[in-house]
């Protein structure tokens, strides 16, 4: 039996079956990812110079010349066949949830979260927001980017005045507690959690697998690159995920 066959086979006789999505989902949408040596995000520059919380209060303006670039390369995506799966198996009642690392609302705009597409649980946030944090105003993505575009120094402003920050989790905050909670039910509850396009390296977010497995369900990667999981997950997939994700459909027939 193929890799694909056996993990067919355990979600036919899941009753609970949950998606963990990282980076690598969103790269056949032309989103590169974070970690690949030479190509990721973070190759290119240094997180803690740019995309910490840190640097939001103390230069707004470096924080937004790096954010509007990411703004405007988040903005123009659009899901891909592997977020369309994953909805086309939450409506067949295959999958109960998707819970994301990623911020480009790519699930969303797929039908995760929505009618027959599943509970969709965004533990980093979502770029589709952003929020003054001194008078508590939130505008929408496409207000956020008007500002952007406007101000003389590129930093997006409330009408109060203070820099607008992004409703995405950045280096140097938590989790939102409430999301956090909700994925390590759905992790603990979970008889196989598909592990997707994530190198399952950043905590706690890392951590839900190890809540699947001690509960007693499985944990399928679905992923290219080695993972600390690769050795105790019931299959490793490491293809192209859009091709795996297809022959994992075709199986479930």
């Amino acid at each position: 039996m193929s890799a694909v066959d056996r993990l067919a086979e355990r979600i036919r006789a899941a009753r609970s079956v949950v998606a963990l999505t990282g980076a690598g989902i969103s790269v056949p949408s032309g989103i590169p990812d974070f970690r690949t040596p030479g190509r990721g995000l973070w190759a290119r520059v240094d997180p803690m110079e740019v995309a910490h919380i840190d640097v939001w209060r103390r230069d707004p303006v470096r924080f937004w010349a790096f954010y509007g670039q990411r703004f405007q390369t988040l903005r123009g995506t659009r899901p891909n066949r592997a977020h369309a799966i994953l909805v086309e198996l939450a409506r067949r009642g295959l999958l109960d949830a998707v819970v994301t690392q990623n911020i480009d609302r790519l699930h969303a705009q797929a039908g995760s979260g929505g009618p027959g597409g599943g509970e969709l649980v965004e533990l980093h946030g979502t770029i589709g927001t952003s929020s003054c944090l001194s008078c508590g105003a939130r505008l929408p993505l496409e207000a956020v980017q008007a500002r952007l575009d406007a101000d003389p120094e590129g930093v997006p402003r409330c009408d109060c005045g203070r820099p607008l920050k992004p409703d995405v989790v950045l280096f140097g905050e938590l989790l939102p507690a409430a999301a956090l909670e909700r994925a390590q039910a759905l992790a603990v509850g979970a008889d196989v959690l598909l592990c997707i396009g994530t190198s399952l390296e950043v905590f706690p977010v890392a951590e839900l697998p190890e809540l699947t497995l001690r509960a007693g369900g499985a944990v399928a990667l679905v992923t290219q690159g080695p993972t600390r999981l690769d050795g105790r997950a019931l299959v490793k997939l490491d293809g192209d995920v859009v091709a795996e994700l297809e022959a994992l459909l075709a199986a479930l027939g």
